[in-house]
């Protein structure tokens, strides 16, 4: 089928760009709305799948159209990955339960797959009252698939399940659709069968959200009441603020108030998302659409909040959402020390766009002013460097990740401990560390492989379900620092590709960690610091000095480089010193003279290594705290 036909042979009529154009939220009832998300496990087609419902509903003109239409950030399209959750409002024509042909708003949310993105699901969730569960009908059901299916079961929202790909030669939607039907309690024959590929089934998908996906339940005529699902900024506009509402109405032109901070501010610009942004006279409750109120503080806008009318404000903000918590740590500084306040300012701006980033300053006594941030995850830490040097044209130094300690030091008082130079120094009573709950999915031949994985991290098996003859559920409990790193890459190369993962915290335990310092010429490097099991302490030293040793340049004398638990050193590793040739102007004579120019050198190198200190590049430090920082593991 290809895409000038898509849903002609259907009952719903697909609305001309004239009757697209004449739904507008001031003449949309909250009866003919229906909010909807899409969740799936990464790659499993969804931001396709959107594409397709864009050309099916007419909002987006052939000559426009482009793959993944919604993903906007060149990371997104680079990558092939969903960051940022999007909405977009479609027109669809369809029946209502008495038979009559009426065109309705579909509000559709394009979520994130990857499990560093799940907060992102949860917010477009909040604002929905459907999801579409989309699996991959040659992949089947993998781990992010029930994590997202969870969420939305909590929302009580309504679950339409859906089969992608099933143009594709492997796919097998009888087998996952009784995957999916023993999952959900529902019929193999309930399950949509789509491709977004060539646009099947995608009309029948529209009617389906139509008919079962519930209308928006609100208060048309009480206070005002919006909720802020998402924020960016922009550079000419200000903060443009993406909201959902709840009760009540907001009119252009009103003054509006943020009901956790108070501020108030007049509205300049309210619309929808088309999928481009198109002003509006207004949106009612049960509405999905944008503000703009010409605010250039970014702290104004805070993701959670609830905007009223200032005229008559509501008295009871909404619920609100769960707050992020960050669960891996990183410092970012800046390369050249003067661009401090131009870091600060992009990661106010990101903390706009990304309400999980958390960050606070820090000083490094080799690296200089910078921030201590938190992340969700080690995607989450890529994909916000990678914005900050492509948005923001900034150079950045990250240092090794690492995650959230209790120390508990002998006179009793208890550390948190985000960053290696915070460990307490003296005897150290009990460490303990972040513990989360795996859900690994991997088809049953590579069960031995994941086990293996699973106990050389320190993981403690919880159980194991066989969702099918060939598919396997296997539940561990795994130390966050140890599946942080590269825990991800190990799983799928060691099962080609196969299983995937889902992770939730599960609390803490205590283990017996140390802190290992590297010292160049006696002197400590904080930056090249880490918290570390005892039993890989001695690898991890071990690779770290080997990696610094070829990285740092040769010196006037002789640098050893050691790494140290406490005072006692367990790896070293010496960059040889510069020597001129001293006696490069003796020829013959006595050999005495030469004795006592080479003792006279050598009195020199050592004078200079006890006062010299140990230049260190930057490009040293950018190798060395790189992406592939050793992890104290043979791989």
């Amino acid at each position: 089928m290809n895409f000038e036909t898509l849903g002609r042979a259907h009952v719903s009529p697909i609305p001309t760009p004239e009757q697209a154009a004449s739904v507008t939220p001031a003449d949309t009832a909250p009866e003919l709305l229906r909010n909807f998300s899409i969740i799936a496990h990464i790659d499993h087609g969804k931001s396709t799948l959107a594409d397709r419902m864009l050309q099916a509903t007419g909002v987006v003109a052939p000559r426009d159209m482009r793959a993944q239409y919604l993903d906007r950030m060149d990371i997104e399209r680079e990558r092939g990955i969903t960051i940022k959750s999007q909405a977009v409002r479609m027109p669809w024509a369809a029946t209502d339960a008495r038979g009559v042909l009426r065109t309705y708003a579909l509000n559709m949310i394009d979520t994130p797959g990857h499990v560093d993105f799940s907060y992102e699901v949860n917010r477009s969730l909040a604002a929905c009252e459907g999801a579409v569960l989309l699996v991959d009908a040659a992949q089947g059901i993998q781990a992010q698939t029930l994590a997202n299916l969870y969420l939305a079961i909590e929302g009580d929202l309504t679950i339409i399940p859906v089969l992608n790909k099933i143009d594709l030669p492997a796919a097998e939607p009888e087998r996952h659709a009784e995957e999916i039907a023993s999952f959900i309690g529902c019929e193999p024959d309930d399950i949509l069968h789509v491709s977004g590929k060539t646009g099947a089934g995608v009309p029948e998908l529209l009617d389906r959200i139509v008919h079962t996906v519930p209308a928006p339940v609100g208060d048309p005529r009480g206070a005002a009441r919006a909720m802020i699902f998402d924020s960016v900024y922009d550079t000419y506009r200000g903060v443009v603020t993406y909201v959902r509402v709840v009760d009540g109405a907001l009119k252009p032109r009103e003054r509006i108030e943020m009901l956790s901070t108070g501020a108030v501010h007049d509205l300049l610009e309210i619309g929808v998302i088309s999928p481009e942004p198109k002003p509006s006279a207004g949106l009612g409750a049960g509405e999905v659409g944008y503000l703009i109120t010409g605010v250039k503080d970014v702290r104004q806008s805070k993701v959670g909040d609830t905007v009223t009318s200032a005229a008559a404000p509501a008295t009871e903000p909404l619920a609100g959402y769960q707050e992020p918590k960050p669960m891996v740590f990183s410092g970012l500084f800046p390369v050249d020390g003067s661009d401090f306040p131009a870091l600060r300012d992009a990661l106010d701006k990101l903390k706009l766009n990304d309400a999980a980033l958390t960050y606070e300053p820090e000083t490094s006594v080799a690296l200089g002013f910078g921030f201590r941030c938190g992340y969700l995850g080690l995607l989450h830490l890529e994909i916000i460097r990678e914005r900050l040097e492509r948005e923001f044209n900034l150079d950045i130094i990250s240092t090794a990740p690492s995650v959230v300690y209790r120390v508990t030091t002998e006179d009793r008082a208890v550390h948190t401990v985000t960053n290696p130079s915070e460990y307490p120094e003296g005897k150290i009573v009990d460490v303990h560390e972040p513990v989360v709950r795996a859900t690994i999915l991997t088809p049953s031949e590579f069960v031995g492989t994941v086990m293996e994985l699973c106990q050389s991290r320190r993981g403690t098996m919880q159980g194991m379900d066989y969702l099918s003859e060939t598919r396997v559920e296997m539940h561990y409990v795994l130390p966050l620092a140890e599946i942080v790193f590269d825990f991800f890459d190990a799983l799928k190369s060691r099962t080609r590709g196969y299983a995937s993962l889902d992770y939730e915290m599960e609390g803490e335990q205590s283990a017996d960690l140390v802190k290992v310092d590297i010292l160049l010429n006696g002197d400590k490097v904080d930056a090249f610091s880490a918290i570390v099991h005892r039993d890989a302490a001695y690898s991890y030293g071990m690779r770290l000095t080997k990696r610094l040793k070829e990285l740092i340049p040769r010196q006037q004398f002789e640098v050893p480089v050691q790494a140290a638990i406490g005072s006692r050193i367990i790896a070293r590793e010496t960059i040889r010193a510069l020597r001129k040739d001293m006696l490069a102007k003796c020829y013959g004579g006595d050999i005495t003279r030469k004795r006592k120019l080479l003792e006279k050198q050598k009195e020199g190198k050592k004078r200079m290594k006890a006062i010299g200190s140990v230049d260190v590049p930057q490009e040293a430090f950018i190798a060395a705290l790189g992406a592939d920082t050793p992890t104290g593991r043979d791989k």
